[in-house]
């Protein structure tokens, strides 16, 4: 499904220069669940944001369903994304001027799918996430945990077939973050290829395999054995 030969990505400032990608080499398959772990600094982010077509490497192949995708523009990235990709981020990114149901929502919009087929399919996903009862709330009205899952929800309401997901217990509590870790997983097993970035083993616990970065390279795989 996704495969990375030698992939390299620099940084430049006028004093200091960060490579940030140093060869990194390895695929993905069709429903797999793969944390990326590593410290700080280390090219997670990068690695995930290459992954999302919201950048290119300077160097190096990307096979996104065996196209190479890496020189890319922004426009067929952006086609790429709308299709393929649901994304979930620390930090929630929910639009404080929308509602639960329009934030839900907005991915459909962006894929001009006619609003009555929104509606429907934005409060199946809803209801699947145990949402149905704050559709009409704003973030600012949820906990932690119900912005998450909010934030899930937009992440698969278009069906995509790869979530990214960067860090997406950062900001909640343990109880919370099992929760969250627990639809992954979900949909995961229902079939949604999964790739997380992620600080903590207890969830990367949760991945049917595990890719070790280290300044800006493999350094080590592990399959979880079945």
């Amino acid at each position: 499904m996704l495969q990375f030969n030698n992939l390299r990505k620099l940084y430049r400032t006028e004093e200091v220069e960060t490579t940030a990608l140093n060869g990194v080499s390895f695929g993905i398959q069709r429903g797999e669940f793969v944390a990326i772990m590593g410290p700080s600094g280390c090219g997670k982010s990068t690695l995930l944001n290459i992954i999302g077509l919201l950048d290119n490497p300077d160097s190096g192949e990307y096979h996104f369903f065996d196209k190479e995708v890496s020189k890319y523009t922004e426009r067929q990235r952006a086609d790429i994304r709308k299709q393929h990709i649901g994304f979930v981020f620390q930090s929630f990114n929910l639009i404080d001027e929308l509602t639960v149901f329009e934030n839900v929502e907005l991915p459909l919009v962006y894929m001009k799918m006619a609003a009555s087929d929104r509606k429907k399919r934005v409060e199946e996903v809803l209801e699947a996430m145990n949402m149905m009862h704050r559709k009409n709330h704003f973030p600012q009205q949820l906990s932690g945990g119900q912005q998450q899952r909010a934030a899930v929800a937009r992440a698969i309401v278009g069906k995509p077939e790869l979530i990214l997901a960067d860090e997406p217990t950062g900001n909640l509590d343990s109880k919370n973050g099992k929760e969250v870790m627990s639809l992954l997983t979900q949909l995961n097993n229902e079939g949604t290829t999964i790739v997380m970035v992620t600080h903590t083993p207890e969830f990367a616990e949760y991945a049917s395999r595990t890719v070790q970065l280290f300044d800006g390279q493999v350094m080590s795989e592990r399959s979880k054995s079945m």
